[in-house]
């Protein structure tokens, strides 16, 4: 008599990420982080002013404090790049086109239209036509510059690919050098935009060279004398408290210095938040969209979706303030932008982790 072998079951597919508790709520420390860091830069304005102003060398408006808090969040990023697999994404280029084409094609654009419509249209009864321009200007600097030093932070809270993270940010800071100043000048239809060299020289010497060197040295001495699985398993996993701890102060020194801004133009921040909404949701859509539908993996599709939404904003306010001044509602947009960013981009990061399954599922079954 035939017996009849039981159907192989099936592989379960696996679970969505869960973030940890820290992660999963990171919204709720965000919004402590702004009560905290307004309350210090009302009750400390003489510290607070003293902090603001601590640069990496005259005229880069690149802060000290918050430098050294971005180097700890990028610096255990870079520690898992492997760069013998830097060669791979040559050959697989179809998420790095991608996010090319949404962040200097798309992005730009789509908020130059935004920004007119919502400025200059919708909200023209609450604004002056002159503000109306700044305000727009603002948004249109700050969509022309993506996002070098926290896009690393996302890509973590995703389980993006490290690798394919740096090649990006490097890629495109390389494309900003002859890029942006073209982009804002032809959108904003200033005729003289200059672009400050030393913000964008700095930048990437603090965001992208530093932590790049150091984590490859660690990297490689460390895997030479402790062997893989310990690095891998032992000392990776010590960095994860200090990214965590390191992103929280360095909100709360952002809306520190931010504090007059937030509690005296409310009503300003609120509109010229809802453009910077949409175009993130926007940009950050059509990109994983797109990945998806071009069969990317999952964890190059979900950092090329943040990276695709997020922006410079570093540069982006000191291009504001170099061509309108620190009081101008150019330099107020950016300053949005960047009270804005993250918790949006934490709201993104968690649609990525959600739909891992349903991404996965997609890409593989074709």
């Amino acid at each position: 008599m035939k017996t009849q072998s039981a159907p192989l079951a099936s592989a379960p597919a696996p679970e969505p990420k869960r973030l940890a508790f820290f992660e999963r709520y990171l919204t709720v420390w965000v919004l402590v982080c702004m009560v905290v860091g307004v309350a210090f830069g009302k009750l400390l304005p003489g510290l607070t002013a003293t902090l603001s102003t601590l640069e990496f060398g005259k005229g880069s408006q690149v802060n000290v404090p918050i430098g050294i808090l971005l180097w700890l969040m990028i610096y255990p990023m870079m520690l898992k790049v492997d760069f013998t697999a830097v060669g791979g994404i040559a050959k697989k280029p179809k998420g790095l086109v991608v996010t090319l084409i949404v962040n200097w094609l798309v992005k730009p654009f789509s908020m130059a239209f935004l920004a007119w419509l919502f400025m200059q249209h919708i909200f023209s009864a609450w604004i002056t036509p002159e503000m109306a321009k700044e305000y727009t200007a603002g948004l249109i600097i700050l969509a022309a510059a993506p996002c070098t030093a926290m896009v690393f932070v996302w890509s973590y809270l995703t389980d993006g690919d490290p690798v394919y993270t740096l090649v990006q940010v490097a890629v495109n800071d390389l494309i900003m050098l002859v890029a942006f100043a073209p982009i804002v000048m032809f959108l904003c239809g200033v005729a003289n935009v200059v672009v400050p060299p030393k913000v964008l020289i700095t930048s990437v010497v603090v965001f992208i060279v530093i932590p790049l060197a150091a984590g490859w040295l660690t990297r490689k001495l460390l895997l030479k004398s402790h062997g893989k699985e310990w690095f891998e398993k032992n000392f990776l996993p010590k960095f994860h408290p200090v990214m965590m701890w390191a992103l929280l102060l360095t909100l709360v020194l952002i809306f520190a210095f931010q504090a007059d801004n937030l509690t005296k133009k409310w009503f300003a921040v609120i509109l010229l938040a809802i453009p910077i909404l949409i175009q993130v949701y926007f940009n950050s859509s059509i990109t994983y969209l797109l990945m998806r539908k071009l069969k990317v993996p999952h964890n190059v599709a979900s950092p090329g979706a943040l990276i695709g939404a997020s922006n410079f904003f570093e540069l982006a306010v000191a291009v504001a303030i170099t061509l309108f001044g620190p009081a101008s509602g150019a330099a107020l947009a950016c300053v949005v932008g960047v009270l804005v960013e993250v918790p949006v981009m934490l709201s993104v990061c968690k649609v990525c982790n959600n739909s891992r399954a349903w991404y996965g599922h997609s890409v593989t079954a074709r």
